[in-house]
């Protein structure tokens, strides 16, 4: 034990009250040549703040946030071996000094190797672990590109699909198509694009990134790659490599950028080999706030309104991809109190929420929708989220669970608000029970923002007219547009919010359910109590700065 451990963990007594018991297990672990701060982190349950904080005061080093650390190596003494194998990164170099971040500082070797390597003064400082692992791992990506990789590819004629499965099981583990399938993901992770899509065609593979609902097709790996790289991807999934006949589902566990990353996959056979689709499910990016959702003011005070009630069914509308799921997520968790029981029933379940039980369909064994609702009526949950309602069945269950007590949430695939009710008519509901469960139904779709670069217009008296812009209490009406700059990678979006509609059940529209009648008009009969529509709520934003007309008009064409 050197002897700036022994300093530390000389201070560890006096610091936050350290109990002896925990401080002899601390101590017994290094005596084991256990590494300090993994020590610190498990046995004596230091955060990552906590652990830069406290070597920061016992060695008097600075501190160097996130902003500050810089995504690249700047000196090339250090190479990335050296950064990734002693977890240090060089941020400032002149002549004769350099400046290197650390996350380890009781080991005086990296000091020392630096200083004789590059014959500088070296001044240390600190960072948490993980942002030092992000940045040597960014640093590594960037090494090299899809294009790059696959030129190596292209040299190795060894990458062809001859059928033999233990020749493609070699192939996939390969280090050039591990690293390649890596880079995909990384580089879908720094565009912050939501799907990645791999499509084999007759004399290419296309790789495209689904970025703030916009495909955008980037480099892509030679054709002779495809089943290699496939089943790369399958095997990571724990998919069947040998069954390229039928569609397969699975999911992939991985860490990068010291980020834990899911992503789900699914693939379908077509002409040229299977095509693959993964989605990025990213905890830390998930968004449980309707303020950052894009909710409004009033639209929060209504839903929160409208799932405070004991029971009943809130449904939440619109296509694939519109922010159902998250929408409900967000709702589940603002319920989420000790004294409640909460289960979902999901296909597949997106991601973890803490306090509430999830289960995950399976129909391979049998496990539906309907089976999984009947087991957990049986549970005593006070809230119960169905993932999606496909069927009769389904409807018929969670229809007598609100009817017992329970507050349901579910989704839909409708245009609008209105639709929903025709939708559930459609399943065979009866009209009697939609009438005395359904408490309110949420239609939303999700626009892209606008980017910091956008320009601020003064839009024509035509589109004044025709949009009602003055209609909005907002004198002398401005809208924006799109311009593009580095931050937004030229399109002149960055991110995407919801817009919505929220219909609750009134008097008027249960005589018109009642009346059998259609979806248009029991829209126009909600807008009648009162509803602002999605459009409406889009062309509010658009007028705030927050998206540009031309997006709400492209969303909100079908409603």
């Amino acid at each position: 034990m050197n002897e700036t451990i022994e300093k530390l963990t000389s201070a560890l007594q006096d610091y936050q009250g350290m109990d002896n018991e925990v401080l002899q297990l601390v101590n017994t672990e290094l005596d084991q040549a256990a590494d300090l701060n993994q020590t610190l982190l498990t046995v004596a349950n230091f955060s990552a703040e906590d652990l830069v904080q406290f070597y920061a005061e016992v060695l008097n080093l600075e501190v160097f946030g996130s902003k500050e650390l810089a995504l690249e190596v700047v000196s090339p003494s250090v190479s990335l071996k050296f950064s990734r194998n002693y977890n240090v990164v060089p941020i400032e170099s002149d002549d004769e000094k350099m400046r290197v971040v650390t996350a380890t500082p009781y080991d005086p070797y990296p000091q020392k190797a630096i200083a004789l390597a590059s014959g500088k003064e070296v001044k240390m400082c600190l960072a948490a672990p993980d942002l030092i692992s992000r940045t040597i791992e960014k640093a590594s990506a960037d090494e090299a590109s899809i294009s790059e990789l696959s030129d190596q590819l292209e040299q190795d004629l060894s990458f062809s699909d001859d059928g033999d499965i233990d020749k493609l099981k070699d192939l996939a583990s390969e280090a050039p198509i591990v690293r390649l399938v890596n880079v995909i993901v990384s580089q879908a992770m720094e565009l912050r694009a939501s799907d990645i899509h791999i499509e084999p065609f007759e004399k290419r593979l296309r790789v495209r990134y689904r970025i703030d609902g916009v495909l955008r097709e980037v480099d892509s790996p030679p054709t002779h790659s495809i089943a290699a790289i496939i089943s790369r991807i399958k095997i990571m999934a724990k998919l069947n490599i040998a069954e390229r006949r039928l569609p397969q589902d699975g999911r992939i566990q991985m860490r990068l950028q010291a980020q834990q990353i899911d992503l789900r996959v699914s693939t379908v056979p077509s002409l040229f080999g299977e095509s693959v689709v993964m989605r990025i499910l990213d905890q830390e990016q998930l968004v449980l706030r309707y303020e950052q959702l894009g909710f409004g003011k009033v639209n929060i005070q209504r839903f929160q309104k409208m799932i405070q009630r004991p029971h009943g069914i809130i449904l939440v509308t619109g296509p694939t991809g519109s922010g159902k799921t998250t929408s409900l997520y967000t709702a589940l968790s603002s319920i989420n109190l000790p004294n409640k029981k909460i289960m979902t029933v999901e296909d597949p379940i997106e991601y973890q929420l803490d306090g509430i039980m999830q289960m995950q369909v399976k129909p391979s064994i049998g496990l539906g929708f309907s089976e999984a609702l009947r087991a957990i009526v049986r549970q005593d949950p006070d809230t119960i989220m169905i993932g999606e309602m496909r069927d009769h069945e389904t409807a018929s269950i969670a229809i007598q669970s609100a009817l017992t007590g329970h507050l349901v949430f579910s989704t839909l695939h409708t245009n609008d608000a209105g639709s929903a009710i025709t939708r559930l008519l459609d399943m065979g509901v009866d009209d009697y029970l939609i009438t005395s469960t359904v408490a309110g139904i949420v239609a939303q779709r999700l626009v892209r923002t606008l980017c910091q670069c956008k320009q601020q217009i003064t839009p024509l008296s035509e589109v004044i007219s025709e949009f009602k812009l003055d209609q909005y209490g907002i004198s002398s009406p401005k809208l924006y547009e799109p311009v593009g700059c580095p931050e937004c990678s030229g399109s002149g979006y960055k991110g995407r919010t919801v817009i919505l509609e929220q219909m609750e059940m009134s008097a008027a529209i249960r005589k018109k359910i009642l009346s059998r009648a259609d979806g248009a008009t029991i829209q126009n009969q909600a807008v009648s109590d009162g509803m602002s529509t999605m459009r409406m709520d889009g062309i509010y934003k658009a007028l705030t700065g927050v998206t540009s007309l031309e997006e709400v008009v492209n969303a909100t064409q079908d409603t």
